[in-house]
């Protein structure tokens, strides 16, 4: 059964991908086209299907850092397709939280987790945010029933990656004024972050330089 602290589970793996894994990527993602520009909307983080090449480096990295994830997240069973993304100068991702989409269809979504192949030159850290504002919360509540501890309860939900619009790519004005602290990360390339998909985080303004991350949904079994 999920329990709701892995849903805002803060942790880290080092060493998630080798020197020679990160140079691996670099190539692969050399070899493709640009991320594409969309003036539209207010940041720059683009997430699209990462290629063929580069998810036969990362699943391996997360099958052998499994172990490792699941002492926190011990209901973690398998990976989702890996994504790509960039964050460029100028850009960052606004705080936000990804949510569990469906509770009740399996797998489901206890986490993410991201490991970035380029670091900025300036900025561009992720970071993590608590708050203790009842406006984070819907009014569902779950059980054993559900597949979650009993008093489960869920957050509200507003990913930004796949969005169609403008107005849910731009930072959702709930997240963004409610009373917060912000957990902000110095994790180098080649480490992962895994998060809780009910945790609020984002990217810190890129000041100078690019991000270039992979990153992947962490889920639980599938139905039997």
């Amino acid at each position: 059964m999920i329990h709701i602290s892995e849903t805002f589970v803060l942790h880290s793996v080092e060493e998630f991908l080798t020197d020679e894994e990160i140079s691996r990527l670099d190539k692969i993602m050399a070899n493709e086209p640009p991320v594409s520009e969309d003036t539209e909307y207010e940041y720059a983080s683009r997430y699209e299907p990462a290629p063929a090449a580069a998810q036969l480096v990362l699943q391996p990295a997360f099958e052998r850092s499994l172990p490792r994830l699941r002492s926190v997240m011990p209901t973690v069973a398998a990976a989702a397709p890996w994504a790509y993304a960039e964050v460029a100068a100028g850009d960052c991702v606004p705080v936000h939280v990804d949510g569990i989409p469906d509770p009740h269809a399996r797998p489901r979504r206890i986490g993410r987790i991201g490991v970035v192949i380029t670091a900025a030159e300036e900025g561009g850290e992720f970071y993590a945010a608590t708050t203790s504002s009842t406006e984070l919360w819907t009014d569902t509540e779950l059980g054993e029933r559900d597949g979650y501890q009993p008093g489960m309860r869920l957050t509200r939900s507003l990913p930004h990656e796949g969005a169609p619009t403008p107005a849910v790519h731009a930072a959702p004005s709930w997240a963004q004024h409610m009373p917060q602290t912000r957990w902000v990360t110095d994790a180098p390339v080649g480490t992962a972050v895994a998060y809780g998909a009910q945790l609020l985080h984002g990217v810190t303004p890129v000041g100078r330089g690019v991000v270039r991350k992979f990153v992947t949904d962490l889920l639980d079994a599938p139905a039997s």
